[in-house]
């Protein structure tokens, strides 16, 4: 068959590309500025020209899009699409009930919650990982100071100034801040289950409408969802690695390492890297590192995040919050470890340095079960399968 892939700035291009073309398919990257757009005139007239250039049966992206989904159900062609970002408000469009759309997505919730809505064009997929990256990173050079660490934690803080929930607090409605300090309190607490979305009823969504103002939402999802997500569980999560990485420069003094954008951010005993870079030195970061935390965006309900991924098929330990979806795949105590509150993690943290066969086994452990399932390959096979019936 001859695939498009929508080319942008998303993860993973090559390991599928790779995969498909190992499937015996030809594989045609397009490129345009629009692909983000509701509606592009030129975004139509240069896919259109290109997919009948090529000879295009099926277009793919990570991510969906809009755009692409309406030109693939005009014209009678298959869109394949595996969303890795949550929340991704682009997902919840009028476009996603299309028949032409095979939607992939890793998170259990999403999944069930979309398909017991109706869409039966929806698939619960494991995001796919390379377990050979470190092998190759690792004959290059690399900076031993920058990335080798006891532990170590790779992501954002959202520490930005501006965020939505701060905003909302400024405008000191005490009632309304009242109400999202104690859900966000409370939902801190607890793992494995959220409630944000069940007390953000109309009342208080029309409260929070009034103070923010964001407007109509685009596509067919709701404020809602907006709120739930890019307010509440973004505060949440913000809260949550400052704290636990707060308490880990505590306990261990200069022992972790912050890889982040956020290159200002200050923490007490630990020590800010500033980025890894994704293509040349997350997997090394990873690898060379005793104990990887994972603390999981709150907007993840179930699903293994592609942070957990990459740092298990680079044969990094991992030592993550409880995920549901990890236990569809892995195996906890054999291929990561989870932590249960603060003390348990700064417990295991101390067990884990002091047990290095231990540490190393689970990590092979993991990496071993990733190439022997979760590659490229196996999952874009899984997908194409799905696709073809």
């Amino acid at each position: 068959m001859n695939i498009l892939f929508l080319d942008w700035m998303c993860y993973a291009k090559e390991g599928t590309i790779r995969a498909l073309k190992k499937m015996n398919n030809e594989v045609f990257e397009f490129m345009h500025k629009d692909y983000q757009e509701d509606k592009s005139e030129a975004f139509d007239r240069e896919i259109d020209s290109f997919c009948k250039q090529n000879n295009i049966d099926i277009c793919f992206s990570f991510n969906f899009y809009p755009i692409l989904a309406d030109y693939c159900y005009k014209n009678n062609m298959k869109y394949v699409s595996f969303v890795y970002d949550c929340p991704y408000v682009l997902l919840y469009s009028y476009q996603l009930k299309y028949p032409t759309n095979y939607v992939f997505l890793f998170d259990s919730y999403q999944y069930r919650e979309l398909y017991e809505g109706g869409l039966e064009n929806v698939y619960y997929m494991i995001l796919p990982t390379d377990p050979d990256v470190i092998d190759e990173e690792l004959k290059s050079d690399y900076d031993e100071e920058k990335l080798v660490s006891d532990i170590s934690f790779m992501g954002q803080l959202y520490d930005e100034q501006h965020n939505y929930y701060d905003m909302i607090q400024q405008k000191n409605n005490e009632f309304l801040n009242g109400y999202m300090d104690a859900v966000v309190a409370a939902q801190e607490k607890i793992y494995g289950y959220s409630f944000v979305k069940q007390v953000l009823t109309p009342e208080i969504i029309e409260m929070l409408e009034k103070e923010l103002k964001y407007g109509t939402p685009r596509g067919a999802f709701d404020l809602e969802y907006i709120y739930e997500n890019y307010v509440i569980n973004r505060k949440i999560t913000q809260k949550e690695r400052r704290r636990i990485l707060e308490r880990v420069g505590k306990e261990f003094p200069q022992k972790c390492k912050l890889f982040t954008w956020e290159k200002d951010t200050i923490i007490s005993g630990i020590k800010n890297m500033g980025v890894a870079f994704y293509e040349t030195e997350m997997n090394l970061a990873f690898y060379l590192s005793k104990i990887n935390l994972n603390i999981t965006l709150r907007s993840i309900k179930n699903g293994i995040p592609l942070r957990c991924m990459d740092i298990m098929g680079s044969e990094g330990f991992l030592l993550t919050n409880y995920q549901k979806d990890m236990y569809d795949f892995f195996e906890e105590g054999k291929d990561f470890v989870m932590y249960e509150d603060d003390d348990d993690l700064v417990n295991k943290i101390k067990y884990y340095l002091a047990n290095e066969e231990e540490r190393k086994e689970i990590a092979k452990n993991a990496r071993k079960k990733i190439r022997e399932n979760y590659t490229f390959d196996h999952i874009m096979n899984e997908i194409m399968d799905i696709v073809k019936k």
